[in-house]
């Protein structure tokens, strides 16, 4: 940590913590970084959001650092993502309320894999309304949360590779490797919708960006305890 120049630019990889939002664990590291250097600013931002219900690597800059977040913003991810069947919500996670409930009995592995094949390579994906988009200078999750309709248009983006990792009647496990700018959450809506089943997003845990893997993250208390020492 002494041979960090932290106000010079440092690229930090953590492993987010399950409810935290992004901001949550940039405000942590800047809260811990202003009182090791005992400066009252300090430049750090995040390459790449997740939602609170999901963990695993997250890129922070620091300093003059920052200027690099978008050329890891562009990096290729990796997620693990579990999906659950028969189930919608409007958030197309946990975080809602679940709004329909669908038959799952017909749905085979055979049919998953199939299903899964057609959305690898370019493909076109509507944003989730409860997502940072802008609506006419509003973020879609503001408008989403006070009930009102968000109009989003569908964006290009590329998925890589997707595998089915297990399979059951109620859940599924994928590994899915894409572009920036996809949302699992919406792409577990648009599987739910092509197994005539419904799908919402149970689980998620980006595993990379780029070359970066969970293996070389941090978790916020290590950081903190390493400032400490």
């Amino acid at each position: 940590m002494e041979s960090m120049n932290f106000q010079e630019g440092e690229i930090l990889y953590f492993d987010k913590p399950v409810h935290w939002t992004s901001f949550d664990l940039v405000n942590k590291v800047r809260y811990g970084l202003s009182q090791f250097l005992k400066v009252k600013k300090i430049k750090v931002g995040h390459a790449g959001t997740l939602d609170p219900l999901a963990t695993g690597v997250m890129i922070i800059c620091t300093g003059k650092a920052t200027k690099r977040i978008e050329e890891f913003q562009y990096q290729t991810k990796e997620y693990i993502a579990k999906l659950r069947l028969g189930v919608t919500t409007p958030s197309y996670d946990m975080e809602t309320e679940i709004d329909k409930r669908y038959e799952t009995d017909h749905i085979t592995r055979e049919r998953v894999i199939e299903v899964l094949s057609q959305f690898i390579g370019n493909i076109e994906q509507i944003p989730p309304a409860f997502s940072a988009c802008k609506v006419k200078g509003d973020r879609a999750y503001e408008l989403a949360r006070k009930g009102l309709e968000v109009e989003l248009k569908p964006k290009p983006l590329v998925i890589d590779e997707i595998e089915l990792l297990s399979f059951s009647k109620e859940e599924i496990e994928i590994r899915v490797v894409c572009s920036k700018g996809t949302y699992i959450r919406a792409l577990a809506r648009d599987i739910g919708i092509a197994l005539a089943s419904g799908a919402c997003l149970a689980g998620l845990q980006r595993t990379k960006i780029g070359d970066i893997t969970l293996d070389k993250c941090l978790k916020i208390n290590e950081f903190n305890d390493m400032l400490k020492k």
